[in-house]
């Protein structure tokens, strides 16, 4: 079982297989299974990256591979978030009420959840410090306008 990063759930409309499309590498760079990533569009041409918080918003989804990729020529899968409405699994050792807003920190292969600067994501479900925490991408973090 994959103990790090995103983990895929489902979507919020009950739907269990995951939507998964490959995009280019906007850098060089290792990306890792379950690593949140960003849409960054340079020339009309969307390439992602490893999702940063407190700056990016373009949030699509989650790694579904690990691969080390060469800039505008690596493809990687990635498993489509549709702007909030998948479910995602992340172990962080931390007891989590319903509605709590956090971000994600770490680097490739140890992203994890940290302290609300910016609202990456929102906790699902309630849980315990033992099992894991169940979230959705945050409208901020995918670029959807909050009102």
């Amino acid at each position: 079982m994959q103990t790090y990063g995103f983990q895929f759930q489902g979507y919020i409309n009950g739907e269990k297989t995951p939507v998964i499309r490959k995009y280019k590498f906007k850098d060089t760079e290792t990306l890792t299974k379950g690593d949140a990533l960003n849409m960054e569009v340079t020339s009309t041409i969307g390439e992602v990256d490893l999702f940063a918080s407190g700056g990016d918003t373009g949030l699509i989804g989650v790694a579904n591979e690990t691969v080390s990729g060469t800039d505008s020529t690596t493809e990687i899968e990635v498993i489509l978030d549709f702007q909030g409405q998948g479910l995602w699994a992340i172990y962080d050792a931390t007891l989590r009420a319903e509605g709590t807003e956090l971000d994600i920190t770490g680097a490739t292969g140890a992203q994890t959840l940290g302290a609300d600067a910016d609202s990456d994501v929102i906790v699902a479900f309630n849980s315990s410090a033992t099992e894991p925490t169940i979230v959705r991408f945050h409208g901020r973090a995918t670029g959807v306008k909050i009102a």
